[in-house]
Parts: structure tokens; sequence; C-alpha cells
């Protein structure tokens, strides 16, 4: 438990760490690089264009991984009558005993120590539970977030072509770029800044990846009506059609959400909890 609440505090920590390195990298670095490009009219040129899409998929990445820490899942163990004591705390823990206010899918999350309704995960990287409330948000920020590794991916190829006159023609060059880089770093043939770089592009790659492949993941429950909790847990959940499952993570104005980092629209839990 220690190990977990200690991984709670280092990886936002890591993933604010990565986001300001890779801003930096596109701003002071490969943006300003492709402004050498004198061809390029001046409203349509590629650093221009780079640059606006880069801080809408910054800003969409930040917007929801803002939301989904304060749109945290609502604390439902006031609300239970979970009784008092450890021993029916210690119940409730390992599942043994399950209150009869209780909703079907309501889990204890050690970590931050609420009852959470629809829980799905708890995320290391937010220091949230996944619940009802932040679901979408949460989809979001994998979205943008791969989406994001993924321009930056493409830009630092571009500029460690012009950079070290190499070609990315053939796939295989990506590959056999890190173990050359690092014979030519410690001959003295490569900058410091320009190996951070080429390490940066491993890094961007592999968290690209890993934000889609969860984020398809989600997206594959949600279309079932499930959680990750209930899949673990073995729950059977009662069938219903895809649309209306994704009408209550997304809600009706779905494209508002998709387009700008805001709290759920138009989905039955909002209405609900209205009234």
């Amino acid at each position: 438990m220690l190990v977990l609440r200690l991984l709670n505090v280092v990886a936002p920590a890591y993933f604010l760490c990565i986001s300001l390195v890779t801003f930096v990298l596109q701003i002071f670095l490969f943006i300003p690089s492709m402004f050498r490009d004198p061809s390029a009219a001046p409203l349509f040129s590629p650093a221009l264009l780079h640059g606006a899409l880069f801080l809408f998929l910054s800003a969409n990445v930040l917007g929801n991984y803002i939301l989904v820490i304060q749109s945290s899942p609502e604390d439902l163990s006031k609300g239970l009558n979970l009784g008092k004591g450890s021993k029916v705390m210690a119940e409730w823990l390992d599942g043994s005993k399950s209150p009869d206010s209780a909703l079907p899918s309501t889990h204890f999350c050690r970590l931050c120590a609420r009852v959470t309704q629809r829980h799905d995960h708890h995320c290391f990287f937010t220091g949230n539970c996944i619940g009802n409330r932040n679901m979408r948000n949460f989809i979001m920020f994998c979205l943008y977030t791969s989406l994001a590794c993924l321009d930056s991916l493409v830009a630092g190829m571009a500029y460690i072509s012009v950079a070290l006159s190499m070609s990315f023609a053939n796939p295989l060059a990506f590959f056999t770029l890190l173990p050359h880089s690092i014979s030519q770093f410690f001959s003295g043939a490569l900058l410091s800044y320009e190996m951070f770089v080429i390490l940066m592009l491993y890094l961007w790659l592999g968290i690209g990846l890993a934000c889609a492949g969860f984020c398809c993941h989600q997206m594959l429950l949600i279309l079932r009506g499930q959680t990750r909790h209930q899949v673990r847990k073995g729950m059977v959940v009662r069938a219903r059609p895809w649309k209306e499952n994704l009408q209550d993570v997304f809600g009706k104005r779905w494209l508002l959400g998709l387009l700008f980092p805001v709290l759920n629209v138009g989905s039955d839990n909002c209405r609900q909890k209205e009234k």
C-alpha cells in the first residue's frame, strides 16, 4: 500500500514533467526550425500550422487532465449504510458483504478512501478514481495525449532528419536510430540536446501507443456497457443498445466535448444529479 501511495504522488509529477519538456521542445526547438523554409507563405507556413495544431492538442490534454481531477467521483459512503467498526469496513473492502443500499457497481478505493458509483479504475497519472462523472474527460485525455505524442514524434523526426542529415524513408531507420546515436554520443559526434531529443522520440512513441491502446480498450468496454472493475470482478451487466451506452458517457452533445475540454454535457448522469 505504501508503494501505491508513493506511485500516486510520483506518477502525476512524472506526467507533468514530460508535458513541460514536450512543450519546451516544441516551442523553442521544433517550431522555430520550421521557419527556415523561405518558400512557404507566411499565413500557411508549416511552423504556424504545426504550432496551432500543437497548441490545440496541448490545451485539450491539459484541460481534460484538470477536469478529470476536479470531477472526482462522488463519495457514496456517506449515503450508504455501511455500519460502524473496522470489521464492517473490512467486509466491505474484501467484497464479502454488500450493504442493502449500495448500488450494483459501487466500489471502495483504498487510495482515495471513498466509495464511488460505476467505478472503473484508479488512475495513478491523475491521482484520482475514474467513474461516472469523469469517464468522458478521461477518455478525451487519453485520446489527445496520444495525438500530442504523435505530433511531437513527427516533428522530432523531422528535426533530427535535418540536424543529422539522415532519412527515415526506410522504416528500419527509426529502430536503428537509438543504438547508432548512443555510439555517436559517446564518441563525441552527437551533441547532448540532440541525444535527448532522440530519447524523447522513443518516449513519445511508447506513451502515444499506450494511451491509444488504453483509449480503444476503454471505448470497447463503454460500447458493451461495462467498466474495468465489473470485468475484473466478473459482474454481469444488463444488455443495452450501444448507442445508449455511449450517450451515458458522452451525452447527446458529444461533439462539443470532443473539440473542447468541458464537463459532461447532455448526459443522463448529469440530468439525474441536477434533479
